[in-house]
Parts: C-alpha cells; structure tokens; sequence
C-alpha cells in the first residue's frame, strides 16, 4: 500500500494532514470502526476521500442532502476521484450502477432512504466495497438536531459486511448523540476521535429582535461577500428574499419545498457568486464547501445550540 502522505500530495495537494485527520485516515486503512467529531473546515470529506483512492473497491458514502451530495461529488472529480451519485435526481442510475459492480468508481453517494432498501442491499452483495462512511453521523440520533429515521436502518445493512469499515463523521455531536452515534452504527468507545470545537476565525454577536428583517438588511448592508441568512419557515425564506433582493442585493431562497430543479441552481449560483445571499431553511448549509462565506445570520433562535454551531 502506498504512503497516505504521498496520496494525499498527489491527490489533494496536501504536504500534511490537519488536526486529527491522520489518526482517522489510520484507523481507516487499518479496517477499523471510527467516530471522528470534527469542526466545520476540519477537512472530514478527506478522512473518506483518501481511503477511497487507496483501497481496492468502492467507498458508499451515506449522505442526509442532495444538494450536500452534488457538492461533494463536484469537489471530489476536481481532483480526479471517480465518483457518482445514486439519487432520484440522477438521470444515469443505470450507468452508475454498472460502474459500481464494475468496480469503477472510487466513491458512491446515497441517501439513507435508498440505503435502507432491500434492491440496494442486494446491489451491495455484487460490488466490491472498501469502506461505508456516514457522513452528518447526528442524523441517526434522536438526540441530535436533524434526527432522520432512515440513519437508524442503516446498522443492519453495515452488519451485512462485517469485514468492511465503517466512518461516521459529524461536526455536532454533544455526549448524548456520540453515545447514540456509536451504540447505533456498531462502533466501539475506542474508535470516537473528538477533534476541538473552538473556531477563532468566527466572531459571534447576538442582537435583540425588533424589526427582523431590516435588521437583516442592517447586517448584510455592513458585510462584503456571500453569506446565508437562515429563517425558520420556507414563507421566511420567502419574504427575506423577495426583501434583500428588492434592497440591491443579489438573493436567493433555498428551502425543501422548492423544486428540485430550482433548488439546485440556486445553490450553483451561490456557490459561484462572489456577493450573493442565500435566505434558507437549515435543508441548505449542512457540508456546503464555499471558503469564502463571510456572514451567518439568523432570523429568529435557532432550534438547539447544536443546530447554531452547525
């Protein structure tokens, strides 16, 4: 097997691993079960992505998001992994699926809801496999903030393959859910890697509400660059983006209930954009990888503290 430093310089440019990155991708390659707890900008996706290019077979990746799915796809064929989504908004499923038992894929993004599905598992049993990884592990706790109920289908599925690794990454885990996290995903104490939490890149402020949306209007007047306004309902979403827009600013809205279609060019041209706003619900956010976000706002207290850091 190579060296990981070479692999990660060769892939991703890298001259080293940050933080705790080494110690997850070790536990990886060595066919064990992990927990990384990892900050936002930590680099989680790399304690997957690297494994997947070193490893014989392919890495199914579990992923809550479409859109989180479509990001991580993009930045992963940046630097030349082969990887695919398997979603009901993909046109080539067929295609993907022959290039999954073909063994020609490095990495392979699913939602849970397909994951849990006995075609899928029987998919699984002819493809070469290296590594599931959970990403948004939190999603499979009840005491986590975006609980969803598929994640907790997924243990019997992992258990189908017991020789092959398991990853779960999250960024917001309190000891409750990295209890629940372990206990639900078959992993053991020995494998949790707690990575720190504080961010001094970000400065924090809280304001008493009054009139909420020029209060927004404040905030984004005195900030340059793209930043995510984030509002508790979808009419939210609807009403601050109608407003900022009408104020100058360019704006979009990103929220469950959009079309598909929509949703998704609202976030390319986010993701793009060198000075827009997105007004969102929490659906929009979760492993977006845009470096250059100035501003997080939001309309209204979030639903947990856990919620908030994420």
């Amino acid at each position: 097997m190579p060296d990981p430093l070479d692999v990660l310089h060769a892939t991703f440019g890298f001259s080293q691993f940050r933080g705790v990155q080494a110690d997850v991708v070790g536990r990886v390659l060595a066919g064990q079960r992990t927990l990384a707890v990892m900050p936002t900008g930590a680099g989680k996706s790399l304690t997957y992505q690297l494994p997947s290019v070193m490893l014989p077979g392919t890495c199914v990746v579990v992923s809550p998001l479409i859109a989180l799915m479509h990001d991580q796809l993009r930045a992963a064929e940046a630097v030349g992994i082969r990887a695919a989504t398997l979603t009901s908004a993909d046109s080539n499923r067929a295609e993907t699926i022959d290039r999954f038992r073909a063994g020609a894929l490095d990495l392979l993004y699913i939602a849970p809801e397909r994951a849990s599905t006995g075609h899928f598992r029987e998919l699984l049993g002819s493809a070469p496999l290296c590594l599931f990884a959970i990403d948004e592990a939190h999603c499979v706790s009840e005491w986590g903030h975006d609980f969803r109920p598929d994640y907790r289908l997924l243990k019997p599925l992992l258990d189908q393959f017991p020789d092959v690794p398991r990853l779960a990454l999250t960024a917001t885990a309190d000891a409750h859910t990295r209890a629940d996290i372990l206990d639900q995903l078959g992993i053991p104490q020995e494998g949790l890697i707690v990575a720190g939490f504080d961010r001094p890149n970000i400065r924090y402020a809280i304001t008493p509400r009054d009139n909420t949306t020029r209060q927004i209007m404040d905030v984004i007047a005195e900030a340059d660059g793209p930043g995510i306004v984030y509002a508790q309902t979808r009419a939210g979403t609807e009403k601050l983006a109608e407003a900022l827009a009408a104020s100058g600013r360019p704006t979009r809205a990103y929220h469950a209930g959009l079309d598909p279609v929509v949703r998704a060019a609202n976030q390319a041209a986010f993701v793009a954009s060198e000075d827009m706003v997105m007004a969102a619900t929490v659906a929009f956010g979760m492993g977006i990888d845009k470096p250059d976000v100035r501003f997080v706002a939001h309309a209204g207290l979030p639903k947990s503290i856990e919620a908030y850091y994420q």
